[in-house]
């Protein structure tokens, strides 16, 4: 069995993208090879970060928590919002705060936007700071447009049978990536 994880980056009030990661945890789910968990950069409320994690000098459980989570993890799921053209200042400080954690670690994105361009803006900055800490990007990308009018506010598809014709090749990517990955070592 695989263990996702799920980053859903929005902290903002009435945030949409966290239907998406919603949606995504129940659709990992629905496989058998998957279990998954939301990590919320919401409910963490992180402070800004003043150095890497392994330079703090007396860092807080739930920071630990998150480190070892993503560190244990098979593969992570990004699920950001675009703000200005780029990510949410909540996902590039939890990013940073890591560094081997990410090592070799098949992540995907999915962007979401209320525009018809579904976040592809913020999938290159993504790409690049996830590249220079030597996480894997998987191919397949997931953008959403209009997200307002995708998922209700328990994340589940207004047209369900549209986005499993969509998420499907997406989670098969993902398989793909893991099954064909070496295995993991405990070095960070």
């Amino acid at each position: 069995m695989y263990n996702i994880c799920i980053i859903s980056s929005s902290v903002r009030i009435d945030r949409m993208s966290h239907r998406a990661a919603m949606y995504f945890q129940n659709r990992l789910e629905a496989h058998p090879e998957f279990e998954s968990e939301i990590l919320d950069l919401k409910i963490y409320n992180f402070p800004i970060f003043e150095e890497r994690l392994r330079f703090l000098k007396n860092p807080d459980q739930k920071i630990l928590d998150f480190a070892a989570k993503i560190k244990n993890s098979d593969a992570v799921l990004i699920v950001t919002p675009e703000y200005n053209g780029s990510m949410p200042a909540s996902l590039k400080n939890c990013i940073d705060l890591l560094y081997g954690e990410w090592k070799k670690k098949p992540v995907g994105i999915i962007t979401c936007s209320s525009g018809s361009f579904g976040g592809a803006q913020v999938l290159g900055d993504l790409q690049f700071v996830l590249w220079k800490i030597g996480a894997h990007t998987i191919p397949a990308i997931f953008p959403i447009p209009k997200i307002q009018d995708v998922f209700d506010e328990n994340g589940k598809a207004n047209d369900p049978d549209a986005m499993t014709k969509r998420v499907e090749p997406f989670i098969g990517e993902l398989m793909y990536w893991l099954q064909s990955r070496p295995a993991r070592t405990t070095d960070v």
